[in-house]
């Protein structure tokens, strides 16, 4: 499918290589992230844990793009599991590993350029979670190997989105101006508390201004996507349960229960934190959360702002129409959406090649055909070309 404007894709995902977390570790922690074989399956241990999170995490074989579709449009009445929804899986092709022949199939797609996100990566930060220090020395490792393998800036249409973390402020910001001077247009911030000695804390806090000075005089893109936020221990008290998240294994519990909790709380950090206050030019995306959870914030906030308006330097609601854009799921209600935040903050984004995204990613203009072109041109392209301008 074809449009007649350039399509903006703001949730493209590549599958790592397998040196992707360790290709450029220092030796001294050469066996933070190592791979070993159970039942003739690579699985990836973290320090001395083996994670589920990823099933597969050298991605040799992958679910096909949209082969959970059905799943997450709520068309599933044989109630059939993920699994068998999945059917046979593909072998990964080369345009989801590296920047060149993934050019060609955006070409084949008609899509212009796209944010891309790494998938494995998204496990690093939760289960370092007790160690700022070293969570600081994975992050760079891994954003080297970003950086050689499909660089940040890809010909001005492949955005390669490094991940960022201040929980040890000075070294945080010295991996933010690294990637900065290599190009980054936009960066990868998980909507969660980041990792400290005497506990977690918000990274929208004050004592993480100078870091958000730095994002503001660049004029980064910071995307907030769906992550490992560590969530599921809160979901564990309810259960009765331990365990870690997992990829692609739902639970009705969780489905329910969750719902976008990190991505509020993040923002609702990020506005009643003051942080976009003092720092009003930052641009915030939430990626891959959805949309449906953006009418609960917006309410809580103006509750907030009504009983205890000196609380609030500016009316948070307004603070939230400043800095925030979203990027709602393709199976939500765009429409309720634009009710509230306008057109002009919303961002198309496909999720491919990703089993729960769209296999024609440019479909999308079918689900919005019933909006006004110029809404839909300011979605699918206008508004993520706009917050990627230098």
């Amino acid at each position: 499918m074809q449009l007649d404007f350039p399509v903006w894709d703001a949730d493209n995902h590549l599958y790592e290589a397998e040196d992707a977390l360790t290709r450029h570790l220092p030796a001294a922690h050469a066996d933070l992230f190592r791979f070993v074989e159970i039942k003739g399956r690579k699985k990836l241990v973290v320090r001395d844990r083996l994670t589920e999170f990823i099933p597969n995490p050298t991605f040799e074989v992958v679910a096909r793009p949209g082969a959970h579709k059905a799943f997450y449009a709520g068309e599933n009445a044989e109630g059939k599991t993920l699994r068998e929804l999945t059917g046979d899986p593909m072998r990964a092709i080369p345009a989801f590993r590296l920047p060149e022949p993934r050019l060609e199939l955006l070409d084949e797609q008609g899509i212009h350029a796209s944010l891309m996100f790494p998938t494995l990566a998204s496990l690093i930060e939760e289960r370092l979670i007790d160690d700022p220090d070293l969570t600081q020395v994975a992050i760079r490792a891994f954003n080297e190997w970003l950086y050689d393998d499909w660089r940040y800036d890809y010909e001005g249409r492949i955005f390669a989105t490094p991940v960022v973390n201040p929980c040890v402020l000075d070294a945080g910001i010295a991996e933010l101006e690294r990637v900065i001077d290599r190009g980054a247009r936009a960066v990868l911030l998980r909507p969660a508390p980041v990792s400290g000695l005497r506990g977690t804390r918000s990274p929208f806090l004050p004592e993480f201004d100078p870091f958000w000075a730095r994002i503001q005089e660049a004029g980064l893109l910071v995307a907030l996507h769906a992550s490992d936020s560590g969530y599921q221990t809160y979901l564990n008290t309810w259960e009765g349960t331990g365990g870690e998240y997992v990829a692609f294994r739902p639970q009705t519990f969780a489905a329910v229960a969750d719902d976008g909790r990190a991505i509020q709380d993040a923002l609702a950090s990020a506005v009643c934190h003051g942080m976009l206050t003092r720092f009003p030019g930052v641009k915030l995306l939430s990626v891959e959360n959805g949309g449906s959870w953006v009418g609960h914030l917006v309410r809580n906030l103006e509750y907030a702002y009504k009983k205890m308006p000196q609380e609030f330097a500016e009316h948070p609601r307004e603070v939230f129409h400043r800095n925030v854009w979203v990027n709602p799921f393709w199976e939500d209600s765009v429409t309720s959406l634009i009710d509230i935040v306008g057109a002009e903050r919303v961002c198309f984004g496909s999720d491919y090649p990703h089993p729960e995204g769209l296999d024609d990613p440019v479909a999308w203009s079918e689900e919005v055909s019933h909006l006004p072109p110029d809404d839909v041109e300011r979605m699918m392209s206008a508004n993520l070309r706009s917050l990627l301008a230098a």
